[in-house]
């Protein structure tokens, strides 16, 4: 019965598919009669929009990446640098990041480069991991691949083919918002309004300035072309080849999407309940939306394979989203009717998919081992003041900039570009209309197969539908986490321009407001493309002088004290050495120099969580006994500190890395009634640099800069004064 079923489906999709394009041509062909147009005429019409529109995509994405490969070098001056100079510039997890690509090149065979990295012994002491798993090192393996098959060794260098890769996927990025708001307002003057908004907002659509190799920049991309390729696959009356097409794009970036970044899967997760309240009220075909669903689940299983078994993926809320879905689908069968039993299983349908969901999350993380991201679950309880802690890793993320609330800065910025009051007044007559047409849809109402320009019924087309849902949910997010902002803002870029352009959503608002002295149809049209010219121009006349400015002045990265440091270690360091520090700069030294560190900044894994909680200690009041305990348990030969840390001077209070050590050991506590309780020994970091006993019995200074300080720790202690 269910191989019957699953047939007459197919068979159905097939006559609806065969059905729309042979009515197509011919309702076509009856307009273009009664308006005097010959089907020939209208042909080339539409071949001369399409040609120019996509000419205007692909030349939006390639002039934004030529954009930021140009501001990149005004701003580090890549090509006057030294290798060693500008492998400084990338930070923290970036320079992690880099330095296994440049590991995968220089491997005797990619075979080999790909074993050493999921048997990595190499870069943190006494610990073996799989880098490939825990870091998401797919973008390395893809870009090392592409740069030895294509011959590009003799042509060009590897650090700029890698930042070359990042900077055509953002054009990948901007092209495919283009296109995304093109296809929902069917003009490009509206992807046109995308691209200068998202550009101009450049602080708060990206985070490319500061972290070229971070997983988002290689991820993102693909995943504004799934939303592409879903806008158009959730679109009415579209023709086979075109539905095939969109289906087909969808799969792919969607696996590709998954494969790039390890959280991924929580933005699908988002994405997946905009679909599935899009289809509760029955506003979509629901074919359509489970096929997404079936997409989502295969990508979850190949992604689990192909990732090391990653149980992240099975213990995700996706997974058992999609799941409770498809048990839930046959319930949604009799849910079509107009009838109050309908009515009643709608409630029913909704109620137990989010049932069966959360319960299945709770079974599959009961009896599934998993610790990715505990952590995540233990940040979101603190920071939604469900529990409190003095935990120095908890307090540390809560303090960091992008995991607090945004600034209102943010804000500022969004409405100084115009793109706030236009994103807000479309999202305000979509809503409504969703509203509207929600509401009909309760009453009995049936949706028009094909919603003209006339009826002012913008509501009534599922890809507006899910835009909207989208992009408020991650405006909630991005309300709470200033991080999430990057997900949230290109969408805001996008909904804002195909809103301005759509006549279909000025004729939804003039039907509201029974304009009768202009001819509504006739208005609406000139507003489509009288108001986005206008803020176009007023967008060139205001931000253009700024874009160029900042690509013609000369800025300057340069860190001196660094560069003295990595020389000295790769001059005089042994190569069997281990390094302890801050994992910030430990990532560096070891993209630098490629000795080995005792920690690094990744945080999905608690035992490295531990590490870098105890080296930090270096920064904190214990005894010159205790930190030589912690140092000497990871095998660590030298140590560095940073003035920066030692001598913080953080803007907000409590903040600083030596106020966490001192709240997480308990020396420090300053409460509304002022208690203070003091250790009884002086910070590590500023009592080393004294030079007298017992520091100088555990610890021996080699080099010193206005930056850092390096010690050698010593093998055998010398207890004399």
């Amino acid at each position: 019965k269910m191989s019957s079923g699953a047939a007459d489906l197919r068979q159905r999709k097939k006559q609806n598919c065969t059905e729309s394009d042979k009515m197509a041509p011919e309702e076509r062909n009856k307009e273009n009669s009664k308006l005097g147009r010959s089907p020939k005429y209208m042909l080339i019409q539409r071949f001369a929009k399409l040609f120019f529109g996509c000419l205007a995509a692909v030349t939006s994405g390639m002039m934004y990446a030529v954009y930021l490969s140009t501001y990149h070098e005004r701003k580090f001056w890549f090509s006057s640098r030294q290798e060693l100079e500008r492998e400084i510039t990338f930070q923290g997890d970036s320079a992690i990041y880099y330095s296994f690509y440049k590991e995968l090149l220089k491997a005797p065979s990619f075979e080999r480069g790909v074993y050493e990295l999921t048997h990595n012994n190499k870069t943190i002491s006494l610990k073996t991991i799989n880098a490939v798993q825990q870091m998401t090192l797919y973008p390395e393996l893809i870009a090392s691949v592409l740069y030895q098959a294509s011959g590009s060794e003799e042509v060009i260098e590897p650090v700029y083919f890698y930042i070359g890769i990042v900077f055509g996927l953002q054009g990948i990025y901007v092209t495919a918002l283009f296109v995304t708001s093109w296809v929902m307002s069917g003009t490009w003057l509206a992807g046109m309004l995308t691209v200068a908004w998202f550009i101009i907002n450049r602080t708060d659509t990206t985070r490319i300035d500061y972290s070229i190799p971070s997983r988002e920049n290689w991820a993102l991309p693909y995943f504004a072309c799934q939303v592409a390729a879903l806008t158009g696959y959730l679109k009415k009356n579209l023709n086979c080849s075109a539905e095939k097409f969109c289906y087909l794009l969808v799969n792919a970036s969607t696996y590709t999407f998954m494969m790039m970044w390890e959280y991924s899967h929580y933005l699908l997760f988002v994405q997946a309940i905009s679909l599935f309240l899009l289809d509760s009220f029955a506003l979509a075909q629901t074919e359509k939306v489970h096929e997404v669903y079936r997409i989502y689940l295969f990508s979850l299983i190949v992604g689990y394979l192909l990732q090391f078994e990653n149980s992240a993926l099975l213990v995700s809320p996706l997974l058992s989203l999609v799941v409770a879905l498809m048990l839930s689908k046959s319930l949604q069968m009799n849910m079509k009717k107009s009838t109050f039993v309908s009515r009643l299983l709608k409630i029913m349908y909704i109620y137990l998919v989010l049932t069966v969901a959360v319960t299945l999350n709770f079974l599959l993380k009961m009896f599934i081992p998993h610790k990715e991201n505990e952590h995540l679950l233990k940040f979101i309880e603190v920071k939604l003041g469900l529990n409190t802690t003095k935990n120095f890793t908890m307090n540390w993320l809560l303090c960091q900039e992008s995991l607090q609330a945004p600034s209102q800065d943010f804000f500022l910025r969004l409405t100084q570009s115009s793109l706030l009051p236009f994103y807000i007044l479309v999202l305000i007559i979509c809503l409504f209309s969703v509203t509207q047409v929600t509401f009909r849809r309760i009453c009995g109402e049936p949706l028009k197969e094909t919603v003209k320009l006339e009826d002012g019924r913008i509501g009534e087309r599922p890809e507006i539908v899910y835009h909207v849902i989208h992009t408020i949910l991650l405006g909630c997010l991005a309300m709470c986490l200033e991080g999430m902002k990057y997900l949230w803002t290109p969408y805001v870029c996008m909904l804002a321009a195909f809103g301005v352009c759509s006549p279909e959503l000025w004729m939804t608002l003039f039907k509201w407001l029974r304009l009768k002295a202009v001819h509504p149809i006739l208005l609406a049209l000139i507003l489509s493309t009288a108001v986005p010219t206008i803020i176009g121009f007023s967008l060139w006349k205001e931000f253009f002088p700024r874009i160029m400015t900042e690509l013609t002045e000369l800025q300057e990265f340069y860190d001196p004290d660094a560069v003295e440091l990595m020389t000295w270690i790769k001059r005089q360091a042994p190569v069997a050495a281990v390094f302890a520090g801050s994992p910030q700069l430990m990532g560096v030294i070891k993209l630098c120099t490629g000795w080995m560190v005792s920690s690094l900044p990744l945080y999905n894994d608690d035992d490295l969580l531990k590490r870098n909680e105890n080296i930090y200690q270096i920064y904190s009041k214990r005894s010159a006994e205790d930190i030589y305990k912690i140092l000497t348990s990871y095998k660590a030969n030298f140590l560095v500190i940073e003035d920066s840390i030692c001598n913080e001077v953080g803007p907000v209070r409590g903040c600083r890395v030596k106020d966490l050590l001192d709240i997480a050991n308990g020396h420090v506590v300053c409460e509304e009634g002022d208690n203070h309780v003091y250790s009884k020994y002086g910070r590590f970091c500023h009592e080393i640099k004294m030079n007298y006993s017992p520091y100088v019995n555990y610890f021996t200074r080699v080099y010193w800069n206005r930056s850092y300080f390096v010690y050698k720790i010593n093998t055998v202690i010398s207890f004399q004064s």
